[in-house]
């Protein structure tokens, strides 16, 4: 049935279909996270509902997560932060484990297809995962409604990346560096479209690896994870393909993201009733949005995504300073 679903939207009109049903899922998400946080008491919701609201907001995240290219620990902090009714810190520790998990899911295919290359990623993901376990340890040990506007200010950022940044699906790299020779970061990866391998490599390492560190911190401060920087420091800043890049993103996500999740885990601030709905959720709802991506127009969804987050990023600065309670 699924299937038969998929194919009326490629038919003819299908675009708009699909264009009309992921507005309407994100129209559904905007009212079912307010409805749960603001018109209902936690006393009057049993644990289930909780649960069920978390795994039904997660699935629409996923479902708009995939086509617009971000990760879903960026869609799921500020908007779990900001319209339920649980700790930050709890919905950070969760935040983690759903980017995890999202990374991990798609972690074997891209090393099986060469989309992913372990020598450009171990080099920046072990200085991102040391930085992320440092970001985790502070956002634990500062208040709550500090990390709360600070994330706001962070999430505003970030949509301002997400409007401005471009992209090169193969930059222009006249020579490596002496630092990305030195770790052999170069080498092929197949294009499939073009059916030959391309040869890649690297500049700007040094540069690369301190906004890694930076990016690391970021994310185990709020538990946002970091795929939206690391795709355009690789393939904007550093010069790696488009494709392998965002292979490679992912990639340096699982280990950044796992090195963090232990101190939130060790801490206590990962709490089974956030994270498991929340995950499969997440899951779920990617599973659907891989598949309308090849439906879809990439620059509608990335749109509705960047209200979506500049929305979230304003309550939570308001919500931080008391503003929006």
């Amino acid at each position: 049935m699924l299937n038969m679903f998929f194919q009326r939207l490629q038919s003819a009109g299908g675009l708009l279909k699909a264009n009309s049903i992921l507005l309407f899922l994100s129209l559904t998400l905007f009212a079912a996270g307010a409805y749960a946080a603001d018109a209902l008491p936690v006393s009057t919701l049993p644990w289930w509902g909780w649960a069920l609201a978390l795994f039904v907001t997660c699935f629409f995240l996923g479902i708009v997560a995939v086509p617009s290219g971000v990760g879903g620990g960026v869609l799921f902090v500020p908007i779990v932060g900001g319209f339920f009714q649980f700790h930050l810190d709890f919905v950070r520790g969760a935040g983690l484990l759903v980017a995890l998990a999202s990374s991990l899911a798609a972690g074997p295919s891209l090393m099986r297809a060469g989309l992913a290359d372990l020598r450009l990623a171990l080099p920046l993901a072990v200085l991102a995962s040391a930085s992320a376990i440092a970001g985790a340890l502070v956002g634990l040990a500062i208040p709550s409604n500090v990390v709360q506007i600070a994330l706001g200010l962070t999430i505003l950022g970030i949509v301002i990346l997400m409007a401005t940044a471009k992209k090169s699906e193969f930059p222009v790299v006249p020579a490596a560096d002496k630092l990305s020779v030195a770790l052999s970061m170069h080498g092929y990866f197949r294009d499939t479209a073009q059916g030959k391998n391309i040869a890649w490599k690297v500049h700007r390492t040094p540069l690369g690896i301190f906004l890694f560190v930076l990016i690391g911190f970021i994310g185990g401060l709020f538990g946002v994870g970091a795929g939206w920087a690391n795709l355009p420091v690789l393939n904007l800043l550093m010069g790696a393909p488009i494709k392998l890049a965002a292979g490679t993103s992912g990639l340096i996500l699982t280990l950044a993201s796992s090195s963090a999740t232990w101190v939130y885990l060790n801490e206590g601030s990962v709490l089974a009733i956030i994270a498991v709905p929340s995950v499969i959720g997440m899951m779920l709802g990617a599973m659907i949005g891989a598949r309308l991506l090849h439906v879809l127009k990439a620059s509608v969804v990335r749109k509705m995504v960047i209200t979506l987050v500049l929305f979230a990023g304003i309550r939570a600065l308001l919500k931080g300073l008391g503003v929006w309670p």
